[in-house]
């Protein structure tokens, strides 16, 4: 019987209740026998401007997601070091008899053929995006995308039915940088954040 892992990458700068919804939904819908949190260690697509080491992004992580059964928070890609790229982590991450589920949102679903080695990306992975908008004309985008991706790639991206939630980390550090308290993060991820002084927070 094989094993299906459950991957969700990103920056999670910082990890909100966003991305918790996110995973709960992906576990719900996929039932992993595991279910990975990989924060990048630098994000080939964006360049992390806040100041907030690898290190401080992989505790809240381990804070964020501690209570949400068979999830584990991986270090891979941090110790890893350099660009993050999607396709090296999943190639370390197959084996025989395992089967791998990743999660993407709403905006990289639409830029996967832009990723480095998308092809490695779809062969190795069933795709998930969870979606953080209600708008008729980004189904429609999201759509002709996979329309697209089955000709090239010979797979879809499956989408979540699971509930929304518009959440910006943008607006979250932008918030905290002004002293004020964000709402969409847990109690442990806030106390950290001010703990250490990030984002501005708590200085």
């Amino acid at each position: 019987m094989s094993e299906l892992i459950g991957i969700y990458g990103g920056s999670f700068s910082p990890p909100h209740r966003g991305h918790i919804l996110a995973v709960k939904g992906f576990s719900e819908a996929i039932k992993p026998d595991k279910l990975l949190i990989i924060p990048t260690y630098e994000p080939p697509h964006k360049v992390l401007a806040d100041g907030v080491s690898a290190l401080d992004r992989l505790a809240m992580c381990r804070l964020a997601f501690s209570d949400i059964p068979r999830v584990e928070v991986c270090d891979l890609e941090i110790l890893r070091e350099g660009k993050s790229y999607t396709s090296d982590t999943l190639r370390a991450l197959a084996a025989p008899n395992r089967e791998l589920a990743f999660l993407i949102g709403t905006d990289m679903m639409l830029t996967l053929d832009a990723w480095h080695e998308p092809e490695v990306i779809f062969s190795l992975a069933d795709l998930y995006c969870v979606r953080r908008e209600s708008d008729a004309e980004m189904t429609l985008a999201i759509a002709k995308k996979n329309a697209i991706y089955s000709e090239k790639f010979g797979k879809t991206v499956r989408i979540l039915d699971t509930p929304i939630q518009e959440v910006s980390s943008t607006e979250i550090r932008e918030t905290l940088s002004r002293g004020e308290t964000p709402e969409y993060l847990t109690p442990a991820v806030l106390a950290y954040i001010r703990e250490r002084g990030l984002y501005g927070y708590g200085r």
